[in-house]
């Protein structure tokens, strides 16, 4: 089992978004991983985007420059 960590959550509205952002997050070689919301995060898909908090602005700007619209960005542990 991984140890839970503090990380940066981003949710989205549809899983078409969801895996948009896996798509060009990995293209660009993002950190970071496709999680179910975690339970204590209520969100429209049930798909997150899971990455360290230090990379909250390249994944803005990742989202940014693909068209990808975020439901919200929390910091929680994972």
């Amino acid at each position: 089992m991984r140890k839970k960590e503090l990380k940066l959550v981003v949710t989205f509205h549809t899983t078409a978004d969801a895996m948009a952002m896996e798509k060009a997050c990995q293209e660009q070689h993002v950190p970071g991983r496709l999680i179910p919301v975690p339970r204590a995060i209520s969100a429209g898909c049930g798909l997150a985007w899971c990455a360290p908090l230090e990379e909250r602005g390249h994944l803005l700007g990742v989202m940014k420059a693909g068209g990808i619209e975020q439901e919200a960005l929390h910091e929680c542990m994972v």
